[in-house]
Order: structure tokens, then sequence, then C-alpha cells
């Protein structure tokens, strides 16, 4: 049986790889082999040059670096799908669709973006934890990357995301509420859509 892939996309400090874990919990008490990838990977030569940049060592255009974010991808390409042979339910904090988010609000087009991700194993299911961008910086005060540092990119990255949901049936819900009962309202839809037992 062909596994499935679950995204969580939204902005930083909206609970993704919090509720991914949760999530991988729940789902392997039912007896689910779940495996759980996180975007950026900042293990793989590609990934630390993207660390690099975040934290202003390197400068890059908008389009270089989406492009290292998507060819970053591309390095776990082959895990991923063997994973997903295997029948295993793969959670991503992150995914395609941050691409989409962050390079729109620099100006990248969005289809061209989604285009070079397009044979990348695609989502069974994309979950957008929605939160302001206020939210997101008051829940991390100190460390910031370069665009956690930008309120303006926050607000149409956030505004992105939500076309993104509206165009492609998401499901997005409320990262503002608390994680108990975003963990409940995520374990709903993910039974509900993929059938989960």
């Amino acid at each position: 049986m062909p596994g499935l892939l679950i995204a969580f996309e939204g902005l930083d400090q909206s609970g993704k790889e919090t509720q991914a874990h949760r999530l991988a919990e729940r789902l392997g008490a039912f007896g689910h082999r779940v495996r759980l990838a996180s975007f950026p990977d900042y293990s793989t030569p590609i990934g630390r040059e993207i660390g690099r940049a975040l934290r202003d060592e390197h400068e890059y255009a908008a389009d270089v670096m989406q492009l290292l974010y998507i060819a970053n991808r591309y390095e776990r390409k082959p895990e991923l799908a063997a994973w997903l042979a295997t029948g295993d339910i793969v959670l991503c904090d992150r995914y395609l669709a941050s691409s989409v988010a962050y390079g729109e609000t620099q100006g990248l087009d969005a289809a061209w973006l989604a285009d070079t991700q397009r044979h990348l194993p695609q989502p069974d299911l994309t979950i957008l934890l929605d939160i302001a961008p206020a939210t997101a910086v008051a829940r991390k005060a100190l460390g910031r990357d370069r665009y956690e540092r930008d309120l303006a990119l926050l607000t149409r990255a956030r505004e992105s995301y939500r076309r993104q949901a509206e165009a492609q049936g998401w499901a997005r819900l409320d990262g503002e509420r608390g994680k108990d009962a975003l963990a409940e309202a995520i374990f709903e839809v993910v039974a509900g859509r993929l059938s989960l037992k």
C-alpha cells in the first residue's frame, strides 16, 4: 500500500514542528509507521549553505535563494520516495508551498516556483496552521532569521499561504488556539481526509 505525505505549512512559530511530532505520536499509537522530515534540512550540503544565508553570512538574489530551498528538498527526494514506497506516513514540517509563499513575497512567479518542484513527491494533504505575523514575532523574541525579522514579508507570505489553501483545498486551521485543541483538530482532519483508523 502506498504511503501518505502530509505537509505542515505556515509562518515560523505557527506550531508546525510541534504538531507534526504530536501527530506522529498519535498515528504511531494506531500502528502506523511514521517518518518526520523538516525543511530546510540543515544537515545537507545545500542546507548548510541555506543556514549561512539566513545568518546573513552570504547574500543571494531571491530566485537563487528559493532554488537552494528547492534543491534542498531534491536532496531528500530519494529518502522520501523510499519511505512512501514502503507505505510509511511522511510528515513534513514545511514543504513545497513554502517556496511559493516566500518566493511570491519577493516578486517571484508562483507558477515557476511550483513547476520546479513537480518532480518531488506531492502532498496527499497540506495543513496550513494560520497565525498572524505579530503572533509569530511574539512567540520568538530573540534569534530571528532575516525572514522572521521582516513583518511586511511575513504579512505577504501569510496572504500567499491563504490563497494557496483556498485554491488547492488545503485544511486551514487556526494556529492561534492552544496546542491541545489544535492537535485534536489536526487529527480530525487527517483521520477524515485520509480515512485513517
